[in-house]
Parts: structure tokens; sequence; C-alpha cells
């Protein structure tokens, strides 16, 4: 049985990517917030509140953690880009998805701010020339620095990741 917190595999970057690779994860990045407003369209507030997994997320939590977390990934690209080798601020992903307007709040709020933002961020990421794919910033957390190039795999990866939690949770529950 595949693991159900990985539903299309754990993130693996390849190294340096291809620009036609580069112009796959940029689309995948523009249509996450699509993808996951399909997903979590019409569940009740029942099936908003159930676990993707045992021990998981809800459904509304995983909703309200993309913003959340394109919102870091967005200001570390922009931060990467107009200061050299930046430490980011890292985030304690699981302690907001706990707050109460994460555990409580409407999807509507959350799936409005991710369209917003990735009208926004998309455009950016298109403008990257060549050599901005090499630009970095320090994780403090991970003890290294990342490149954009990988920084943007990992966040194409991370919208349909998250997708696919709520996509196979409604597969496996029958919800149509």
């Amino acid at each position: 049985m595949q693991d159900p917190r990985y539903p299309i595999g754990p993130f693996a970057y390849q190294g340096p990517q291809t620009p036609e690779r580069r112009l796959d994860c940029i689309a995948s990045i523009a249509e996450a917030p699509a993808n996951l407003r399909k997903a979590a369209a019409g569940l009740t507030d029942a099936q908003l509140d159930t676990p993707y997994r045992d021990g998981g997320w809800t459904v509304r939590q995983v909703v309200h953690h993309l913003p959340d977390s394109h919102l870091n990934a967005y200001t570390r690209f922009r931060l990467a880009l107009t200061e050299p080798t930046p430490t980011i601020k890292p985030y304690l992903e699981h302690r907001w998805a706990e707050l109460p307007d994460a555990r409580t709040g409407p999807v509507e709020i959350s799936l409005a701010l991710l369209e917003a933002l990735h009208r926004r961020w998309v455009p950016l990421l298109q403008s990257l020339g060549p050599e901005d794919w090499a630009l970095t910033f320090l994780h403090p957390e991970h003890g290294r620095e990342w490149s954009l190039d990988e920084v943007l795999a990992m966040y194409a990866w991370h919208g349909q990741h998250h997708t696919a939690h709520v996509t196979r949770l409604r597969d496996r529950m029958g919800w149509s």
C-alpha cells in the first residue's frame, strides 16, 4: 500500500533543471490554486474536518496550509533575488496548522489568497533569467543553501502533493 503521507511520492530534486522542466514547474505552480479549489469543491464542513490520513491534518488544515507555505516561498524567492544569500526565517508549519483560523476558518479565504498570491508569483517566476535560478538562500533548519531552481521544483511538487491528499481522500471516502 502507498504511504498516505506522500500520495505522489516524496520530493526528490534531480539537480539543475532544463529550461523546459522549469516551464513545467511554473505551469504546475500556476495550476495549483485551480486544482486545489476543484479538489475542495462541494465538501461539507464535516468532510473538510476529516483528516486525510490517521494522525494527519484535516482537509481544512491542508487547504489553509498551502497559502501559508506558498507565501513563505514567495517571500524567500524575493529575498534571494534582492539580497546576497539571505538567511530565511523558518516557521513551524505544524503549529500554524493548529491555529484557530487553520482549524476552523472558511476554506474560501485561503483558496482566494492562494489564487491572488499565485497571480503575483507566477509572473515573477516567468520573468527570471537563467542566472537567477542559481541564486540561493540559507535555510538554517537544513543547514544549507537552497537554489531557486531547487525551490521551484519543490513548490511545483508541493501543490500537487497536498492537492493529492484531498483528492485521494475523496476517492477513498467515495465523495463525489
